[in-house]
């Protein structure tokens, strides 16, 4: 699959991917700030951003779109940060092809077992009819119901787009709700990335727990972890500044 993106930069090659619900323009500020020092590759996932849908929704599928972006744009060795879905995918891709993978930067996911857990933010998606809807105003009104605060909100929002016949979605909201399981996946058992890894928690979410670092270092030998006091799961967003300080440290 060919993958949207934006390239921004010149230098040593980074490639970054975004989240559930999310998209390149998630990073765009930091990718940014990257691109001061280097070749900065911001890329929607499928059935996300710009990037084709498809009925095919799994970490392998993905970790394959990446491969192939790769090889179309002729990149021979880069790092990789992926933030939650793009963690896991990152996380794939870098064990089944390390070497490839530099230094990889993972934020805000482990390589367990998640539960189901976005059935309420779906549940809220659905309920904007998109065939009645006048504003964008009109949809937060509707998506409150459901996802009371409003910067997580404003955050899936973003998937709203024009279309000649009102508003539509970016993001594959059917294929996603049908294999939303798919997106809680752990690693595969066997596999290990031997490269230098830096996995970044935020200090006020759940999803890297104390107890998941010898799962953690099982996969990744040469891992390190970081918590940013302060941020929830959407650590880029919230604490984007001591975000790119750990990025950096960890980089040079």
């Amino acid at each position: 699959m060919k993958l949207n993106y934006k390239e921004i930069g010149e230098g040593k090659p980074l490639i970054v991917l975004h989240g559930l619900f999310g998209s390149s323009d998630n990073w765009i500020s930091i990718g940014r700030s990257l691109a001061e020092t280097r070749q900065v590759f911001l890329v929607d996932q499928r059935n996300h951003g710009d990037s084709p849908h498809s009925n095919v929704f799994t970490y392998e599928a993905m970790a394959a779109d990446l491969k192939e972006f790769v090889i179309d744009h002729s990149i021979e060795k880069f790092d990789l940060i992926g933030h939650s879905l793009g963690g896991k995918t990152a996380m794939l891709f870098a064990t089944q092809h390390p070497e490839l993978v530099d230094k990889l930067i993972v934020v805000d996911i482990a390589p367990k077992q998640y539960p189901v857990h976005h059935d309420t933010i779906i549940q809220g998606l659905k309920s904007i009819n998109l065939s009645l809807l006048k504003s964008r105003a009109d949809a937060d009104k509707a998506l409150a119901k459901f996802v009371p605060l409003i910067g997580i909100r404003q955050f899936l929002l973003k998937n709203l787009k024009r279309t000649p016949e009102g508003f539509g979605w970016k993001i594959n909201l059917d294929i996603i709700e049908k294999d939303i399981a798919e997106v809680g996946k752990p690693l595969l058992e066997n596999a290990v990335f031997d490269n230098p890894t830096l996995f970044i928690r935020g200090g006020m979410s759940n999803y890297i727990l104390e107890d998941d670092m010898e799962l953690i270092q099982a996969h990744f030998p040469a891992s390190q972890l970081v918590t940013i006091k302060g941020a929830s799961h959407w650590v880029h967003a919230e604490k984007p500044q001591e975000l790119l300080e750990e990025v950096n440290r960890f980089f040079t």
